[in-house]
Protein backbone atom coordinates (compact mmCIF):
# COMPACT_ATOMS: atom_id res chain seq x y z
CA UNK A 1 0.00 0.00 0.00
CA UNK A 2 3.20 2.31 0.38
CA UNK A 3 4.24 2.22 -3.38
CA UNK A 4 0.43 3.33 -4.09
CA UNK A 5 0.28 5.68 -1.77
CA UNK A 6 3.41 6.92 -3.19
CA UNK A 7 2.92 6.88 -6.87
CA UNK A 8 -0.61 8.50 -6.36
CA UNK A 9 1.56 11.63 -4.10
CA UNK A 10 4.07 11.67 -6.68
CA UNK A 11 1.57 11.92 -9.10
CA UNK A 12 -0.40 14.82 -7.53
CA UNK A 13 2.98 16.69 -6.44
CA UNK A 14 3.36 17.21 -10.22
CA UNK A 15 0.03 18.63 -10.26
CA UNK A 16 -0.33 20.64 -7.01
CA UNK A 17 3.50 21.37 -5.95
CA UNK A 18 2.43 23.42 -3.39
CA UNK A 19 0.67 20.55 -1.63
CA UNK A 20 2.06 19.88 2.09
CA UNK A 21 1.38 16.65 3.90
CA UNK A 22 -1.43 17.81 5.49
CA UNK A 23 -3.55 18.78 1.77
CA UNK A 24 -1.83 15.84 0.58
CA UNK A 25 -3.65 13.68 3.11
CA UNK A 26 -6.58 15.59 2.31
CA UNK A 27 -6.14 14.40 -1.40
CA UNK A 28 -5.53 10.47 -0.43
CA UNK A 29 -8.57 10.83 1.86
CA UNK A 30 -10.69 11.86 -1.08
CA UNK A 31 -9.95 9.30 -3.07
CA UNK A 32 -11.23 6.81 0.17
CA UNK A 33 -7.93 5.55 1.10
CA UNK A 34 -7.64 5.28 5.22
CA UNK A 35 -4.34 7.52 5.86
CA UNK A 36 -2.99 9.51 8.90
CA UNK A 37 -0.99 12.68 8.35
CA UNK A 38 1.92 10.77 10.14
CA UNK A 39 2.21 8.05 7.24
CA UNK A 40 1.92 11.08 4.48
CA UNK A 41 4.38 12.80 6.23
CA UNK A 42 6.73 10.12 6.58
CA UNK A 43 6.02 8.74 2.40
CA UNK A 44 6.66 12.85 1.75
CA UNK A 45 9.99 13.00 3.23
CA UNK A 46 10.97 9.00 1.76
CA UNK A 47 10.31 10.38 -1.57
CA UNK A 48 12.01 13.84 -0.93
CA UNK A 49 8.72 15.88 -1.28
CA UNK A 50 8.11 18.69 0.33
CA UNK A 51 5.15 22.14 -0.45
CA UNK A 52 7.41 24.60 -3.06
CA UNK A 53 6.37 27.22 0.30
CA UNK A 54 9.61 27.08 1.41
CA UNK A 55 11.45 25.54 -2.13
CA UNK A 56 11.04 22.05 -2.30
CA UNK A 57 14.25 20.43 -2.19
CA UNK A 58 14.92 16.64 -2.33
CA UNK A 59 17.39 16.46 0.78
CA UNK A 60 18.30 18.25 3.49
CA UNK A 61 21.40 20.77 3.94
CA UNK A 62 24.54 19.64 5.74
CA UNK A 63 25.79 22.12 7.96
CA UNK A 64 28.92 21.42 7.68
CA UNK A 65 28.81 22.28 4.32
CA UNK A 66 30.02 25.11 2.58
CA UNK A 67 27.00 27.12 0.78
CA UNK A 68 27.37 29.47 -2.44
CA UNK A 69 25.30 32.19 -3.58
CA UNK A 70 23.12 32.57 -5.75
CA UNK A 71 24.82 34.12 -8.67
CA UNK A 72 21.55 34.35 -11.02
CA UNK A 73 19.77 37.21 -9.94
CA UNK A 74 18.58 38.87 -12.95
CA UNK A 75 21.42 37.70 -15.17
CA UNK A 76 19.79 37.26 -18.87
CA UNK A 77 20.42 33.73 -20.43
CA UNK A 78 21.70 34.21 -23.92
CA UNK A 79 23.78 31.44 -24.64
CA UNK A 80 24.51 27.79 -24.78
CA UNK A 81 26.80 26.62 -21.61
CA UNK A 82 26.11 29.49 -19.86
CA UNK A 83 24.35 28.32 -16.98
CA UNK A 84 23.57 24.36 -16.35
CA UNK A 85 22.13 23.32 -13.41
CA UNK A 86 20.88 19.59 -11.51
CA UNK A 87 18.17 17.98 -9.77
CA UNK A 88 17.39 15.24 -7.89
CA UNK A 89 13.45 13.70 -8.42
CA UNK A 90 11.88 10.57 -7.28
CA UNK A 91 10.63 8.20 -9.91
CA UNK A 92 8.16 5.43 -8.79
CA UNK A 93 7.73 2.02 -10.53
CA UNK A 94 5.48 -0.94 -10.40
CA UNK A 95 7.58 -2.86 -7.47
CA UNK A 96 9.69 0.27 -6.09
CA UNK A 97 11.26 2.96 -6.65
CA UNK A 98 14.39 4.92 -7.65
CA UNK A 99 16.04 8.66 -7.43
CA UNK A 100 16.94 10.32 -10.71
CA UNK A 101 19.57 13.45 -11.51
CA UNK A 102 19.99 14.81 -14.54
CA UNK A 103 22.13 17.90 -15.53
CA UNK A 104 20.33 20.41 -17.85
CA UNK A 105 21.29 23.74 -19.96
CA UNK A 106 19.50 26.30 -19.39
CA UNK A 107 19.39 28.25 -22.57
CA UNK A 108 18.81 25.22 -24.64
CA UNK A 109 16.87 22.84 -22.08
CA UNK A 110 19.62 20.13 -23.16
CA UNK A 111 19.57 17.36 -21.04
CA UNK A 112 23.77 17.00 -20.99
CA UNK A 113 23.69 13.83 -18.54
CA UNK A 114 21.52 11.83 -16.28
CA UNK A 115 21.43 8.81 -13.89
CA UNK A 116 19.47 6.12 -11.63
CA UNK A 117 20.01 5.65 -7.93
CA UNK A 118 18.35 3.36 -5.42
CA UNK A 119 19.79 5.85 -2.69
CA UNK A 120 20.27 9.31 -1.73
CA UNK A 121 24.19 8.91 -1.45
CA UNK A 122 25.54 11.58 -3.87
CA UNK A 123 27.67 9.04 -6.15
CA UNK A 124 25.12 8.92 -8.79
CA UNK A 125 25.33 13.05 -8.86
CA UNK A 126 29.37 12.69 -9.45
CA UNK A 127 28.70 10.60 -12.02
CA UNK A 128 26.05 12.40 -13.80
CA UNK A 129 28.80 15.53 -13.12
CA UNK A 130 31.64 13.75 -14.95
CA UNK A 131 29.35 12.40 -17.63
CA UNK A 132 28.12 16.17 -18.35
CA UNK A 133 31.76 17.89 -18.05
CA UNK A 134 33.36 15.10 -20.76
CA UNK A 135 34.94 16.36 -24.09
CA UNK A 136 36.21 19.31 -22.55
CA UNK A 137 32.14 21.58 -22.42
CA UNK A 138 31.29 23.47 -18.75
CA UNK A 139 29.34 26.05 -18.16
CA UNK A 140 30.23 29.02 -16.58
CA UNK A 141 27.81 28.93 -13.67
CA UNK A 142 26.58 25.59 -12.13
CA UNK A 143 23.22 26.08 -10.30
CA UNK A 144 21.64 23.53 -7.44
CA UNK A 145 19.64 23.72 -4.46
CA UNK A 146 21.19 23.48 -1.31
CA UNK A 147 20.70 19.78 -0.80
CA UNK A 148 23.47 17.44 0.62
CA UNK A 149 24.70 15.62 -2.52
CA UNK A 150 25.14 18.87 -4.27
CA UNK A 151 27.65 21.16 -1.33
CA UNK A 152 29.13 17.79 -0.53
CA UNK A 153 33.25 18.44 -1.03
CA UNK A 154 33.82 15.99 -3.73
CA UNK A 155 30.56 17.30 -6.00
CA UNK A 156 31.87 20.87 -5.28
CA UNK A 157 35.44 20.28 -5.81
CA UNK A 158 35.21 18.73 -9.57
CA UNK A 159 33.19 21.98 -10.62
CA UNK A 160 35.93 24.33 -8.77
CA UNK A 161 38.69 22.30 -10.23
CA UNK A 162 37.36 22.77 -13.71
CA UNK A 163 36.82 26.51 -13.29
CA UNK A 164 33.19 26.69 -12.72
CA UNK A 165 31.16 29.61 -10.32
CA UNK A 166 29.03 27.59 -8.12
CA UNK A 167 25.32 29.19 -7.30
CA UNK A 168 22.68 27.67 -4.94
CA UNK A 169 19.38 28.78 -4.72
CA UNK A 170 18.36 30.93 -1.77
CA UNK A 171 15.73 29.52 0.82
CA UNK A 172 12.09 30.30 -0.47
CA UNK A 173 13.15 30.60 -4.21
CA UNK A 174 10.70 28.81 -5.47
CA UNK A 175 11.47 29.24 -9.36
CA UNK A 176 15.41 29.15 -9.46
CA UNK A 177 15.26 25.80 -11.21
CA UNK A 178 12.18 26.21 -12.93
CA UNK A 179 13.52 24.81 -16.33
CA UNK A 180 14.78 21.42 -14.75
CA UNK A 181 11.50 20.95 -12.87
CA UNK A 182 9.45 21.61 -16.14
CA UNK A 183 12.12 18.10 -17.38
CA UNK A 184 10.53 16.85 -14.28
CA UNK A 185 6.80 17.10 -15.74
CA UNK A 186 7.78 16.11 -18.98
CA UNK A 187 9.83 13.14 -18.54
CA UNK A 188 7.02 11.84 -15.79
CA UNK A 189 3.94 12.76 -17.87
CA UNK A 190 5.30 11.29 -21.31
CA UNK A 191 6.74 8.33 -19.85
CA UNK A 192 6.79 7.15 -16.33
CA UNK A 193 3.37 7.46 -15.86
CA UNK A 194 2.43 6.06 -18.77
CA UNK A 195 4.92 3.00 -18.88
CA UNK A 196 4.70 2.20 -15.16
CA UNK A 197 8.21 0.59 -15.16
CA UNK A 198 8.40 -2.73 -12.91
CA UNK A 199 12.00 -2.93 -12.66
CA UNK A 200 15.22 -0.89 -12.61
CA UNK A 201 16.63 -2.18 -15.97
CA UNK A 202 12.84 -1.52 -17.65
CA UNK A 203 13.40 2.16 -16.13
CA UNK A 204 16.45 2.47 -17.55
CA UNK A 205 16.13 1.04 -20.76
CA UNK A 206 12.95 3.62 -20.91
CA UNK A 207 15.17 6.92 -19.59
CA UNK A 208 17.14 6.26 -22.16
CA UNK A 209 14.98 6.24 -25.21
CA UNK A 210 12.97 9.17 -23.61
CA UNK A 211 15.91 11.48 -22.73
CA UNK A 212 16.95 10.52 -26.34
CA UNK A 213 13.55 11.75 -28.03
CA UNK A 214 13.51 14.81 -25.61
CA UNK A 215 16.91 16.23 -27.31
CA UNK A 216 16.43 14.99 -30.39
CA UNK A 217 12.83 14.88 -31.38
CA UNK A 218 11.10 16.84 -28.89
CA UNK A 219 10.26 20.49 -30.46
CA UNK A 220 9.84 23.24 -27.49
CA UNK A 221 7.37 25.86 -28.20
CA UNK A 222 9.60 28.15 -25.73
CA UNK A 223 12.74 27.06 -28.63
CA UNK A 224 10.49 27.86 -31.27
CA UNK A 225 9.53 24.90 -32.43
CA UNK A 226 13.35 23.70 -32.16
CA UNK A 227 14.76 20.51 -30.48
CA UNK A 228 17.22 21.14 -27.56
CA UNK A 229 19.84 19.44 -29.39
CA UNK A 230 19.40 22.24 -32.38
CA UNK A 231 19.65 24.81 -29.86
CA UNK A 232 22.36 23.86 -28.12
CA UNK A 233 24.97 22.76 -30.46
CA UNK A 234 24.03 25.68 -32.40
CA UNK A 235 24.62 28.11 -29.76
CA UNK A 236 28.29 26.48 -29.51
CA UNK A 237 28.82 27.76 -32.89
Amino acid sequence: MNLTFMRLIDEQYMRTPFYGSPKMTEYLRSLDYCVSPKRTTRLMRVMGLQAVVPKRRMTKSNPDHKVYPYLLRNVPIVRADQVWSADITYVPMDQGFMYLVAILDWFSRYVLSWQLSNTLDNNFCIKALAEALEHNRKPAIFNTDQGVQFTSHNFTERLESAEVKISMDGRGRVFDNIFIERLWRSVKYEDIYLRNYAMSMELEQGLDRYFQFYNNERFHQSLDYKTPTQVYYAGLL
